[in-house]
């Protein structure tokens, strides 16, 4: 045994620097182990088979949810008329068509109708406002040119194993797809009917 008196203040230095490498690399292994592999699959939901039942705003488990409406300007299957009375942003009944409460299909005030010119309006969603619960899209589905849809933003979803959402929707439109494609568009006869 040496003479040299060992403080206890180093002992605890080595100790925690010990515990601490020990954790540094435990935890970086994990760390490692979890995110060195990127996703092959996400979650997204079918527009052709979505109904807008509305569980998609309550179902997730984020508040609000990761579903939001896209809204397609210009493809081949669906586009915006920017109609002057859009049934994606008004209520069947309503009153006048201004943005009064009264007055819009959307709870949480997410489409920004913008005039453009005489008789035409552009109508943008604002997705950190969007509940994705498909009145918007029900309504232009019905009555106007099917450019409205819902999708899970990836940018938002956790990645849950087992979607939430997808266990209580009842048209079954959640399926995983690749994440080289993960977003869905409309079919030919679903943006016409």
């Amino acid at each position: 045994m040496s003479d040299k008196k060992i403080s206890r203040r180093s002992v605890l230095g080595h100790v925690l620097r010990g515990v601490g490498a020990g954790a540094l690399v435990t935890g970086g292994a994990v760390a490692l182990g979890r995110n060195d592999r990127p996703r092959q699959w996400v979650w997204q939901l079918d527009p052709d088979k979505c109904t807008q039942c509305g569980l998609c705003s309550t179902a997730c488990v984020l508040t609000p949810s990761a579903v939001k409406c896209f809204h397609i300007f210009k493809t081949e299957s669906a586009y915006c008329g920017y109609c002057r009375l859009c049934m994606g942003y008004f209520e069947q009944q309503a009153n006048e068509l201004n943005s009064a409460a009264e007055n819009v299909l959307c709870p949480t005030d997410a489409i920004e109708r913008t005039y453009i010119e005489p008789q035409r309006y552009q109508y943008t969603i604002r997705q950190d406002l969007c509940i994705g619960c498909g009145k918007c899209v029900s309504g232009c589905k019905r009555y106007g040119n099917g450019s409205m849809m819902l999708q899970v933003f990836h940018d938002v979803c956790v990645g849950c194993n087992e979607c939430a959402i997808a266990r209580v929707c009842p048209a079954d439109a959640f399926s995983r797809v690749s994440v080289e494609a993960p977003y869905l568009a409309l079919s030919e006869e679903d943006a016409d009917a």
